[in-house]
């Protein structure tokens, strides 16, 4: 089992360390950091999180049993008028850790933020099309394919597309009360 810790500046080193190429930075972080990642970027982007009345929430993703600190998961983009906001920087940092079911786990304990604490109707994302293990898991939680943004971003000399997925809030409560 794993619990959703607010990210600090103590968790700063160990996310770098993760981040070990442009191209993977680009899968984490998308157009808005340069490789290499470093802790003048993270302050930036933590800058105005976590709080009441913060459109954005950065987590550490924590093992319960051992209290290792395994990826990383933000809920961004809040916007209560239209009740939407949108997960990013979904990683699992610990190699060792990946395909045994925490990234299911983390994807629905940020749910549970966006829709039983925030009272949200709508939960988006973007994952690369080629992000075959990623898309796999959204979709074991809930989220539908909405749209492929074809070439949406440029790495090097080549383009990526980009899937658009969402859930709504009765197909959350749907899945949850099953």
């Amino acid at each position: 089992m794993i619990k959703l810790s607010y990210f600090e500046h103590s968790d700063f080193k160990q996310l770098i360390s993760w981040i070990d190429s442009p191209e993977f930075l680009l899968q984490w972080g998308g157009p808005g950091f340069d490789y290499p990642l470093t802790e003048g970027q993270l302050e930036t982007y933590i800058k105005n999180v976590n709080s009441e009345h913060a459109n954005m929430f950065v987590y550490k993703v924590v093992q319960e049993e051992t209290s290792a600190v395994l990826g990383h998961i933000s809920l961004g983009q809040i916007d209560m008028k239209n009740k939407s906001a949108r997960v990013g920087k979904v990683l699992i940092g610990d190699k060792q850790v990946r395909g045994q079911g925490f990234g299911q786990q983390m994807m629905n304990e940020v749910l549970k933020v966006a829709f039983n604490h925030l009272h949200l109707h709508r939960v988006s994302l973007g994952v690369f099309d080629f992000n075959t293990a990623a898309i796999a898991c959204y979709e074991k939680v809930g989220f539908k394919k909405e749209g492929l943004l074809r070439d949406a971003r440029k790495i090097g000399d080549e383009y990526w597309s980009l899937w658009e997925m969402s859930i709504l809030e009765d197909e959350w409560f749907t899945r949850k009360n099953k």
